[in-house]
Order: C-alpha cells, then structure tokens, then sequence
C-alpha cells in the first residue's frame, strides 16, 4: 500500500506538470497488494477528510431520486456482499460473470469479488443469449450475477452455474442476493499477489470470437494512476463518466481511477440518453470532472449549452477521436477544453492530454506516466507514422494486461520481441505529440463501441440467401460511423426488398443493437486481391465517396409498408 500511496501522491502533486510528472514517475513494485482491502478499506473508509463523503452517487433524473454511499458505508457494504458470496462457495479463482447496470450492487460485488480473490467477467446487458453463453463458457464462469430483466435471456442456455439474481425473490433456480444478513467484517484467506488474475474482459478483433483479455491485481488498479492522471481527478472530486458496465471504460472511469483519487464516482441513469437531462444532472449533483465519449459531446452541442451552469473543472474525451469543432463548440460555451486521451481494453489510458499541457488540435497527447510509446512500421523500424506500440523492456508497461487467454498468448513480450502492438496507426510531431490515424486492421467504432466487421460477417453468411459479405463502417455525424454490409447473394435469390427484410431481421436476433447492420448492399461480387482475400479497403473508400455500387437497402425497409422501398 506504501508504493500506492507514494505514487499516487506524486501524480496528484504533479498533475499540471507533465514533464516532470512523466519522468519522475516511479510505478509501484508489483509486491501483494489488494486494492480493495489494502486502498478503499484501510484508507478511504478510514481517512477523516474521506470516510463520510460520498464513494457513489447514483442520480435518477426520471424519478428526482439519489442514492448516495460513503466510503465508510461501501467498505461495509462490500464485506457484506463478500461474505455472502462467500456462503454460497466462492473461493479465489473463482470466475463470477456480473452481468449488471449502473446500480449500487454493481459496485459492491466488484469490490467483494476483489476482495476473495474472485476474478471477474464484467458483461454488458445489451448482449444477446448467444454472446452471453460464449462469454460464459469461455470465460469459465462459475456463478453468474444479474438483474430479473436478464434471467429469461440466460435461463435458456442450460449452463451449469450458480446464479444470483439482484432485486428479485421468486426466480427459480436463482438465488437472490441478500447480503444485508452477513457481517460487515470480513476475515481474508491469504495474500493477493500482484500477479493474481482479477478481470476477464472480452474485446472484439479480426478473429472469429472476440479476444478473452486477462488483468491482474496489478495491472487494472495500480495501472488505473494512468488514467487518474490524465482525468485530472483530486481527492473530494466529484466524477461522472458515461459509459455502460461491461466495458473496459467503466473499470477505467466508473471505479479504479476516481476511487483511487478519493474522488465520489457520479452515475446518471437514463434509460434512453437525453442531453438536456444529462446537463440538469451535472448542475444537480455539483459534478466537477467529467469523462464522456464523442458520440455524447456530438449529442451536447446540439443543444443551448450556455442555458446550464455546471462547476466542471475537467472534461475528456476518449474512444474515438474527437472533431475540431466540436472542442471548439464547447470550448465557447463553457470556457473549458475537452481533452483527449487514448487506451485499450488491454491497458489503461497509454497517452493522453493531461490538465495544463499544452494542446495541439487533433492530437491524442503524449505518453502517460507509466508507458513508454513508439511508433513501428512492418521492419520493426521507429518511424514518424506507424503503428503504436508500447516499449515492455526492461519492465512491463503499468497497466498492460498479463495476456490473452482466448486465443492464448504464452509470451507477451520477451528479449526478442520487447513490445506491445495495439494494432492503431498514429504520427508523431516533434514535440512527442501523437496524432491517431485509424486502426492497423478493420475494426472501426460506432458510438464508443468497437466493432469486428468478422464477427457481423460470420451472423451474415448464415442467412441462406448469403454466399459472401464484407462488413465496412459508414460515416456518421452522430455515431462517428455505422455498419455496412456488403452482401453477394447465392445464385437464384432475388436482390430484392423481401430479402433485405429476411437479412436485416435475421441480423436482430443474432446481434447486439450496438452492433446493427444500417444497410446492406447487394452486389455480384466482393472486391478481392489476387490471393482471395476482401479488399474492405475499397468498399470502406467507397463510403467515404459515396461513390459504392450496387443495390443499397437501409434498415429503414423494416419498418416500411410491405413493398415499399425506402
């Protein structure tokens, strides 16, 4: 805890001196630490400043509700909960898949998982039965922790787990979460090493499943200094980040960086995004730092942003790059400037701009502390543009998962191969300014999400009516791009309206609606080299043209009167 504690003081004492910040930065030896007991027990519910603050607000604009939980209170409420995990078999190493929104439970059951030594497979609720039986099996889940409005989905998998159900009483082969009767003391079993596996993420790639990434005790909550240096965040902050549980951005900005900082974790919760609720929200609750995606900034500016008053004091954005105009828009309104940063599911936040550096328009920022940042091109060159790896000699990079587990990785890095590939392209100025130019292979965001163009064309090519498809992103004012599938159909069906109808709703019940198919365009062939392989090269420029050929349905069809073409 000393080595934390000591890191943690310096960035919080730099945090407007990058230089020195960056260099100075000493990480923590990878000695047995649990940041739950060590960090939130022993010093946030304990410390006089801290202890009564609030460790988590919960604001519900539909209903004037808030529910608030000290640091005190969540440490007791965390032993609750690990106790009666505990009463129902979980041991260290045990897999629990938490399939939960933004409720207080959710931030219970992860400070107690971390606590037994469990290791956690955050999902999102917006999966389907399919993906979540694949997040189950290959994950290895052992117990399974979810909401009344999730069994049905899950019921039907006949998966051999020990299911927890949250809120609900009368579900049959469920049990229901009732730590209220447990002690609020808890006797640990033994050391957490550093090492120690805590978080099972899935993200998706070009292979045929998303890839299963493995963090440790180590690298998600020590890692995580990366990204509270970057936010900018103080002890007593009031945070709010708008991101879903499930993805890596909610363990970055919802839980390890801001209770790292001593900072309240803010959570709104819209059932449906409603921009001018979300402002009411942020004055309401005094939020002073906010973290938020493109697609949310894009949404705010539509708006009168002048009308709200608010007391931020830091805004970032992250998970796709953000427009000029935008930053400018918000900058006019409200006198702050949003800033960039950049990480992956695999890491924390690896380079950013943090709070007093100099800004350069469109640049992502500099390495954080932490992470040592080069460019490569396909020799193993460093260059001015290429792809962004991170340097793991001689010591790994702070926030750096231990590996892949699905599809496996024995050797993350070693003597021949000291570095980390991300798989993004960037250049770099002479200032060690890094500027994102897109992804090295054909995964592309939509509204925060990265999407596997394979993945959507493996649901494709299932359709009977399909023979080949190639997934490519459109351009989007909103969501930053949208899928698009190219489809050549089997000989003898119709490239028509009825088999668009077929393929669009055959894709709803295979996929997330994060992932949805926005048109399809019939054509004879698929572009490819002389190998064989797609060139989603061509059809992604031809997007940006608007110059594709073809026979183009929108997923408007679905809704159409019957033989009308929209």
């Amino acid at each position: 805890m000393t080595g934390f504690a000591a890191a943690r003081q310096f960035l919080l004492e730099h945090r407007t001196d990058y230089e020195t910040a960056y260099t100075g930065f000493q990480p923590p030896a990878p000695v047995p630490f649990n940041w739950a007991l060590d960090w939130f027990d022993a010093v946030l519910a304990t410390d006089a400043a801290l202890r009564d603050r609030p460790a988590l607000l919960i604001d519900d604009p539909s209903s004037g509700e808030q529910l608030s939980v000290s640091f005190s209170a969540m440490a007791a409420r965390s032993n609750q909960a690990a106790n009666f995990l505990r009463s129902l078999g979980v041991a260290r190493g045990d897999r629990i898949l938490l399939l939960l929104g933004n409720i207080a439970p959710l931030w219970e059951l992860m400070l107690a998982a971390m606590k037994l030594g469990a290791v956690v497979i955050p999902a999102t609720m917006l999966l389907t039965a399919e993906e979540l039986r694949d997040r189950v099996a290959r994950g290895g889940g052992r117990f399974v922790v979810t909401t009344p409005d999730q069994v049905e989905k899950y019921d039907g998998l006949g998966l051999n787990t020990v299911n927890i159900v949250v809120d609900g009483n009368d579900r049959p082969g469920w049990t229901p979460y009732a730590p209220q009767a447990h002690a609020t003391s808890l006797a640990p079993t033994g050391a957490t090493q550093a090492d120690d596996p805590l978080l099972l993420y899935f993200t998706s790639g070009t292979t045929a499943k998303p890839k299963l990434v493995l963090h440790s005790h180590y690298s998600y909550p020590v890692g995580s200094l990366s990204t509270m240096y970057w936010i900018g965040l103080q002890p007593g902050d009031i945070h709010l980040n708008i991101s879903s549980p499930g993805w890596a951005k909610h363990a970055w900005s919802s839980f390890f960086a801001p209770w790292s900082a001593g900072a309240t974790i803010c959570i709104v919760r819209q059932a449906k995004f409603d921009a001018p609720a979300l402002l009411a929200a942020i004055a309401r609750c005094a939020v002073t730092t906010l973290c938020a995606p493109p697609t949310v900034w894009r949404h705010l500016v539509q708006h009168d942003l002048r009308a709200h008053s608010n007391r931020l004091r830091e805004i970032v954005s992250a998970g796709e790059p953000l427009n000029p105009e935008i930053i400018e828009q918000i900058r006019a309104a409200w006198g702050i400037t949003i800033r960039d940063g950049y990480g992956q599911t695999e890491t924390t936040a690896q380079i950013g701009n943090p709070p007093g550096a100099l800004l350069k328009p469109g640049a992502m920022g500099r390495p954080l502390p932490g992470y040592r940042v080069a460019l490569h091109d396909g020799a193993d060159g460093v260059v001015g543009e290429g792809e962004v790896t991170l340097v793991c000699t001689p010591s790994r990079p702070l926030g750096l998962m231990r590996g892949y587990l699905d599809p496996a990785t024995t050797s993350l890095f070693g003597a021949d191969q000291p570095w980390y590939r991300t798989g993004d392209v960037a250049t770099i100025d002479a200032d060690g300014y890094l500027t994102f130019v897109g992804r090295a292979d054909d995964v592309f965001k939509s509204s925060d999400y990265r999407i596997s163009p394979f993945e959507l064309e493996s649901v494709l090519i299932e359709h009977p009516a399909v023979a080949e498809a190639a997934v490519v992103p459109r351009p989007d004012d909103v969501r930053l791009a949208v899928p698009v599938a190219y489809v050549s159909l089997i000989a003898g069906a119709p490239a028509d309206a009825a088999t668009a109808r077929s393929i669009f709703a055959h894709l709803q019940s295979r996929v997330a609606p994060f992932k949805r198919i926005r048109a399809l365009v019939f054509v004879d062939d698929l572009p490819k080299t002389i190998s064989g392989k797609i060139r989603r090269v061509q059809l992604r420029a031809d997007e940006v043209s608007g110059t594709s050929t073809g026979i183009r349905f929108d997923e408007a069809i679905l809704t159409a009167p019957s033989g009308a073409i929209p």
